[in-house]
């Protein structure tokens, strides 16, 4: 993390007259690993605490016709769900599988969220750019614009203790908001836009690509998926370069979706394959190995992946069932 009093901060105030905001984005990604995002990390304290209970649910019903993409899960047991569908926001009780909408959403989709410890949603919202909401009070608290080209669509965030990092399905392009003292939400003009090269090879039209990103275990570095090309990425936040991780004799990721690092531990979701893999990474995520796939017969196609104690928590977004406002969906839960 960077102290607030630091040199790189007070030059954060003249990021406007850089021509290039990536070295802003890069230097703001990570400290020490201890330092992931409230949406990402999973205290050892918190896991040794035992199993979220027996008697908790594995499969948590939504309403009828919400359409989930993206979860998080903060210190409590509650899950936050976004709609593809009007860009609602859900809030399930994990523990008795009760919940309620909190937030009505503006008639556009939420993709990918992620809740930071100030009770505030980072929203991905597709081709609108990405949205801040207010748990406790469901108030849309800031709007961005992301892309500078068309076709767009935001599809995942990952927090740090001073960046929210969106990815662009359609853009070979990441997106950065940097964030100020106390958590400060920027304004739309210091949005920081970094373009993806290296072994990053786009695939042209509305084809995802970037999809799922996290960081490094040492924090140095994000790692975004790349779905259609099944890769996973090593991308440096000051200049966009990626580098392919080496899995091994891994499996492609096709179909790679959410990504959960707890530690060194990687959890990838392959979401028409129903399945999760699981890697253990080197500190400088340039390389893993395959552990294990997780699968579940309650899985219909899930997207994304949070934690709470011992369990994996998925939304089922059932793209292979034509969407209605009487389908059914549900957030199932695994050990891990």
């Amino acid at each position: 993390m960077v102290p607030p009093h630091s040199a790189f901060a007070r030059d954060l105030s003249r990021r406007r007259l850089l021509t290039a905001g990536a070295a802003t984005a890069g230097a703001l990604l990570v400290g020490s690993p201890a330092e992931a995002s409230t949406a990402s990390a999973v205290s050892g304290a918190t896991r040794a605490s035992g199993a979220s209970g027996t008697s908790w649910p594995s499969v948590i019903p939504l309403p009828n016709g919400f359409r989930p993409e993206g979860i998080t899960i903060g210190g409590g047991p509650y899950a936050y769900l976004g709609s593809l569908g009007d860009g609602s926001v859900y809030r399930a009780d994990l523990r008795t599988g009760d919940g309620r909408i909190i937030s009505t959403g503006p008639g556009t989709p939420s993709v990918g969220l992620k809740l930071d410890d100030r009770g505030r949603l980072f929203v991905a919202a597709r081709a609108q750019g990405a949205r801040v909401v207010d748990v406790r009070t469901g108030q849309i608290l800031a709007s961005y614009p992301l892309a500078t080209a068309t076709p767009t669509f935001t599809n995942d965030v990952f927090l740090t203790p001073r960046t929210a990092w969106f990815t662009d399905s359609f853009q070979p392009a990441l997106y950065a908001l940097p964030l100020g003292r106390h958590g400060a939400l920027p304004d739309a003009s210091d949005v920081v836009r970094l373009t993806l090269s290296g072994d990053w090879s786009q695939t042209p039209g509305e084809v995802v690509n970037a999809n799922g990103v996290t960081r490094t275990p040492d924090g140095k570095a994000l790692l975004v998926v790349q779905s259609g090309v099944g890769a996973l990425h090593r991308v440096d936040p000051r200049t966009g370069v990626t580098a392919r991780v080496d899995l091994g004799d891994a499996a492609p990721l096709t179909n790679g979706d959410g990504l959960l690092l707890d530690g060194r531990t990687l959890y990838v979701v392959q979401n028409r394959q129903n399945a999760i893999d699981v890697f253990r990474l080197a500190p400088d995520g340039r390389s893993g190995v395959f552990q294990r796939r997780v699968t579940d017969p309650d899985f219909d196609v899930p997207t994304t992946v949070a934690a709470y104690r011992d369990r994996l928590y998925l939304p089922n977004a059932r793209f292979t069932t034509t969407p209605t406002p009487d389908t059914t969906y549900a957030v199932v839960a695994v050990e891990r």
